[in-house]
This record gives structure tokens, sequence and C-alpha cells, in this order.
């Protein structure tokens, strides 16, 4: 599994976590949220404002989750505010896995080793400008999956 995060600004180190490891609540509190999240975004916000949206995967809606993320950042969405199982609304999923799963699986990997290092040439290649061009989309985004109902809105954009 690979986790990662973006802002218009920048992106979090990929993490990679091993294939035998569950992603429960301890876990993505620890290798996550403590000790990727937060010293990133330290660095790369300082005192400037900024909002931690995650999707609905269970470590992520754990109260104790909830809790560490309130205390360690300034604005965290709660899970109400984000359609349950949306694609369409994680700027992740609708386009920076694509951009990944495109560049990094253009040739065979004869290791895991030899994917995380594709991988991680793709992330370290995607430029800022971007990244600010995906969140900028991000509330055109929005308003379409209010006017869907909360459906799909590929064919809608």
């Amino acid at each position: 599994m690979v986790w990662a995060g973006i802002t218009a600004t920048g992106k979090t180190p990929l993490v990679f976590v091993d294939r035998k490891v569950k992603i429960n609540a301890a876990i993505y509190q620890q290798l996550i949220l403590t000790n990727t999240l937060d010293p990133w975004a330290k660095t790369h916000f300082g005192n400037r404002p900024w909002t931690l949206q995650q999707d609905s995967a269970p470590a992520h809606l754990a109260k104790t989750s909830i809790s560490l993320c309130k205390s360690l950042f300034p604005d965290v969405r709660d899970r109400d505010a984000w359609p349950q199982n949306s694609p369409d609304a994680n700027s992740l999923d609708y386009s920076v896995w694509s951009i990944l799963q495109k560049k990094a699986s253009a040739t065979r990997h004869t290791s895991e080793d030899a994917l995380k290092r594709a991988l991680q040439k793709v992330w370290d290649e995607i430029p800022v400008e971007q990244l600010a061009s995906i969140v900028e989309n991000f509330p055109k985004r929005l308003r379409a999956i209010v006017a869907v109902k909360g459906g799909h809105v590929e064919n809608f954009l």
C-alpha cells in the first residue's frame, strides 16, 4: 500500500506500507499522522492555515485517529463533511494515482523494490503547477457531486 497527500503548493513524502501490515488505527496514527504528515505539514505550512481532508477508511474514522488529527492539525473536516465513499471527491483517487499508475507502470518491474523506486521517481517529478491545477479543480468537482446528488461525475464534468 502507498499513502500520500497533496496540496496546491506541494506533496507529502510517499509512504510505502509493507504488504503484511494491516492498516488499523494505531498503524495509521503512528506511521502516517505522527511520523509523516505532522512533521511534513509543520515544515511545509509553518503557521499558514490548512485543512486536512481524509476519506472514510476505517483507520481514518477511528475516534482515536480523529482525536489525534484534531490535536495535531489546525483544521480537520469531520467525516460528515465528505461523501462516504466517493473517489470523485478525493484528488488522489480522481487524478494523482492514475498519473503514478500510468507512468510507473509503463515498464514491467522485476521486484517490489523496483516498483517502489519507479513510483518514487514519478512522484518526485509531479510539478507543483500540476498539483495546483488538480486542487483548483476541486470546488468544481464538489459542485458537480452535489448536482448529481452524490453520484459519479466523470461524465458530468
